[in-house]
């Protein structure tokens, strides 16, 4: 996995799932938020929803919510979201090792600013990143490829020359839409769901 960032010019990185282990806490949340309204869902459900802009996933589901906006649920979801996470290890050592050899590095999360910056606080790595792209600055979220293409502009380099680091798969074809390297690590999914990556790692190996 460093090795193979090492080839690139820049790496970008998504947050939840990939550098902080937040996906148990997400899908907890979901689900008390759908378990309050009464609204029918499974696991299966929950997980599409993984590496994607919680407000625009829930802006699809609205019309089982009658009576709510998107902002009042999704203000509700964040309530919930209480569990502690902990940091992917494996993949925050591959960002500090790449920022230490003076590879720009950053990260595109489909989280909103003031959430990213407490996450990418709590686990020491927020000073080296070169660029932060948030669901704050985008129009489009993943699969869109719209973050990960200004995370390039930012750090001064062309997609070919980047290397992406994702765990779902709206991530992945946002990488691959911008034209980035995409390394995909099983930690919230099955290998067979990230097959559209360029190469599938599991971090804990």
């Amino acid at each position: 996995m460093l090795n193979t960032a090492r080839q690139f010019s820049a790496a970008l990185f998504d947050l939840d799932g990939t550098l902080v282990d937040t996906e148990p806490r997400s899908q907890a949340a979901w689900a008390r938020l759908f378990r309050t309204h009464g609204v029918p869902h499974d696991e299966r459900l929950l997980a599409s929803f993984a590496g994607r802009p919680g407000k625009q996933v829930l802006a699809e589901h609205l019309h089982s919510f009658p009576g709510r906006t998107v902002e009042e649920l999704f203000a509700e979801a964040l309530s919930y979201a209480t569990l502690p996470a902990a940091p992917v290890s494996e993949v925050v050592d591959v960002l500090r090792a790449l920022h230490r050899e003076g590879i720009p590095v950053g990260v595109v999360t489909s989280g909103t600013a003031d959430y990213a910056r407490g996450e990418l606080a709590a686990i020491g790595v927020l000073p080296l990143l070169g660029v932060l792209i948030t669901a704050d600055d985008v129009t489009e979220g993943k699969p869109a490829p719209e973050g990960y293409l200004a995370g390039c502009r930012a750090l001064g380099v062309e997609p070919a020359r980047a290397v992406v680091f994702e765990d779902a798969p709206a991530g992945i074809a946002a990488a691959k839409a911008a034209g980035a390297y995409c390394i995909a690590l099983t930690t919230t999914q099955p290998a067979a769901a990230l097959a559209g990556a360029d190469e599938v790692v599991d971090p804990g190996r």
